[in-house]
């Protein structure tokens, strides 16, 4: 059997469980706890996630939002990192199964984020796109161009059309935003880059099966988000939803079909648990019940924070919302937590959460802001999602790239990084 290798030690060790948000504040705030930290990830490297939809069209390069495990902890003296896929957890003999063995822990921290959710639907899980790691956006990019490829060597009317029309099923801030990406392409760039086509045949289908977009933002937002994207040129579906997609029709419940070679699944995402765990533990969403601690139901050195923890209280009888704040802030949390478990003192502290707001953008000048003291929208709110997200990212030179690249585009009207760049076939 192969071993993990992790050197031994004398102080507590504390395993750590993904790398989004949420596992790698955690591991930075034990930097100067009395313990061994090891991280777990199936990749070497953090992926800011919510700038992903712009490397799926193109406005940034893959490296701009992703960086290395070890090149952002290297310098803690007591972290590890273990490149590996975490496969089951024994709570018996405190100990993890994983590709690169066995690995045995003092304390369990699972951090493993959300999958997307197609609640069931094994026809769109099949034929559509989703986003949420780099993999889903460089593949997402691929698609996109090669459509338009495609679209130029073919005289069948019909067929050209899917493949320039996008549906986009989620009203949320990722559907929101790829929408309007999306349109800035259609407007500025692809009528330089694909002379020969007409773009007024590219359609850009925004599905949403509530009443509003942003369902987690105010009434202002929500109809400014509308206002924008439909000055835009999208269409939006409100109070609809997709019943099947076949990879050609979208078929919506009220009986309208959308032809489109190109379906985002943008509508939900689900608790990504570690097998192991007891069932009545889990959620149907996939989401661990843990207390006010972030200690995961029924046992003493289990911890789930981010995304994956659901914290049932009167105050959120459905859990905090799967965002990253949030996640940064449990796991900020649940280090002060660690510290006095370590030393053994008592009196844990309960968490509590503050919401710091909420923001989308739908593009250049273009965004809305939810504060709990304002609330605006357009160019201020722009410039705020602009720097928010800038002093987000890990890393300054992803910082002072990706400020580079969108002062560019902002002046140029151009997103660059149009490559079609697949892996070699065997």
């Amino acid at each position: 059997m192969k071993s993990a290798q992790i050197p031994s030690t004398s102080l507590p060790r504390i395993v750590v469980v993904g790398g989004g948000f949420a596992g790698l504040q955690l591991v930075k705030s034990l930097a100067k706890h009395p313990c061994q930290v090891v991280l777990l990830d199936k990749h070497n490297y953090h992926t800011f996630q919510p700038l992903l939809y712009q490397v799926a069209t193109s406005g940034l390069e893959t490296a701009s939002i992703i960086y290395p495990f070890r090149k952002a902890l290297g310098k803690q003296k007591n972290f590890i990192f273990r490149f590996t896929e975490v496969k089951n957890i024994v709570p018996e003999r405190n100990i993890i199964e994983t590709s690169v063995g066995e690995i045995s822990y003092d304390y369990l921290v699972m951090a493993t984020g959300a999958v997307t959710n197609y609640y069931g639907m094994k026809e769109i899980e099949k034929n559509s796109f989703a986003l949420k790691t780099i993999e889903d956006a460089i593949s997402l990019r691929n698609h996109i161009l090669k459509n338009f490829e495609e679209a130029l060597l073919t005289s069948d009317t019909e067929l050209r059309n899917s493949l320039m029309d996008y549906v986009i099923v989620g009203g949320g801030p990722t559907g929101v935003e790829v929408a309007g990406a999306l349109a800035e392409l259609e407007k500025h760039v692809f009528p330089i880059d694909y002379k020969e086509l007409n773009l007024v045949e590219m359609d850009i289908h925004l599905i949403e099966a509530s009443p509003k977009l942003l369902g987690g933002m105010s009434e202002i937002a929500s109809k400014k988000a509308l206002e924008y994207l439909e000055k835009m040129g999208v269409k939006v579906h409100l109070g609809v939803s997709v019943k099947s997609y076949d990879g050609y029709t979208v078929t919506l419940s009220n009986g309208e079909t959308l032809i489109s070679k190109t379906l985002l699944w943008a509508a939900g995402v689900a608790g990504n648990p570690i097998k192991g765990l007891k069932e009545d533990v889990i959620l149907p969403n996939g989401r661990v019940k843990v207390d006010v601690f972030n200690r995961v139901e029924g046992y003493e050195n289990i911890f789930a924070i981010g995304d994956l923890a659901c914290m049932i209280t009167e105050e959120t009888p459905k859990g905090h919302p799967m965002v990253a704040q949030p996640a940064i802030q449990q796991a900020s949390n649940l280090a002060k937590n660690f510290k006095k478990i370590l030393k053994k003192e008592g009196n844990l502290t309960p968490f509590k959460y503050k919401d710091l707001g909420s923001m989308a953008t739908i593009g250049r000048n273009k965004a809305v802001v939810d504060l709990s003291f304002v609330k605006f929208q357009g160019f201020f709110a722009w410039v705020a999602w602009v720097f928010v997200h800038l002093m987000a990212l890990v890393g300054y030179r992803n910082r002072i790239f990706v400020f580079l690249s969108w002062v560019s585009s902002y002046f140029s009207y151009d997103k660059s990084n149009r490559f079609i760049i697949e892996p070699k076939k065997e």
